[in-house]
């Protein structure tokens, strides 16, 4: 089980060890790290081990498998924070490290640092900045906006966001879990829009990678779904 951890750490890693020559190699090779401890929790988190491996997963770490859960997103946490103070005195003294100062795919450890972050609002014109100078790619840029909007409670743009709602099950009675992919501004023309940002995957496709059933939902519907406080 430990070889399995190590393989995802090990290949988290090497995302980051190709792309184009950097003119600040001990800054790539920062971020490179930080990348890393961004995806390790969430790759353990999201990877289906902790179900169909929990017990040994769980004995690496020393804990019991009922205590996992809790303990990765504790840690997934606990590092977000860690690397979103670092990556705000990156950001203070070269402002964005975009493709031309750390290459690619290091360009985009900072976007993912941002999107896990509560300071998405805080940043996002700074993103946009750098997806229009080509210095990350503008689908991340469309990524971080739809989760703006959908934080915000408004429509996202290019149905990149997934959201759990607890909803009434009307005929039980019952609350109940249900995921959807969150309303779209103009769903008709979202696949066109994907397109022009550089999204390979159609919206359907997309929902289809993260598990949800693609429905199109408005902001109305999604207030009658969701069950009272």
């Amino acid at each position: 089980m430990q070889r399995i951890i190590i393989g995802l750490f090990m290949w988290s890693c090497c995302l980051f060890t190709f792309g184009q020559t950097t003119s600040n190699l001990s800054l790539k090779k920062e971020l490179d790290s930080i990348y890393t401890a961004d995806q390790k929790y969430r790759q353990l988190l999201f990877s289906g081990l902790t179900r169909t491996k929990a017990d040994s997963v769980a004995a690496v770490y020393k804990i019991s498998k009922e205590e996992l859960p809790d303990y990765l997103m504790r840690k997934m946490q606990e590092t977000d924070s860690l690397n979103l103070i670092r990556i705000e005195q990156i950001i203070q003294q070269y402002g964005y490290p975009g493709q031309s100062l750390v290459g690619t795919p290091t360009n985009e450890a900072v976007f993912f640092v941002i999107q896990h972050s509560p300071n998405i609002e805080k940043h996002l014109p700074m993103i946009k900045r750098a997806a229009d100078k080509k210095e990350l790619p503008f689908k991340l840029y469309a990524m971080m906006l739809d989760r703006w909007l959908m934080y915000k409670g408004e429509e996202q743009i290019y149905g990149t966001q997934g959201k759990g709602l607890e909803t009434m099950n009307a005929q039980t009675g019952r609350k109940e879990f249900k995921m959807i992919i969150w309303p779209i501004k103009d769903a008709p023309g979202v696949n066109k829009r994907r397109k022009e940002a550089g999204f390979e995957q159609t919206v359907e496709e997309n929902a289809k990678r993260l598990g949800i059933e693609y429905k199109v939902f408005t902001l109305e519907d999604v207030k009658k779904m969701q069950s009272p406080n």
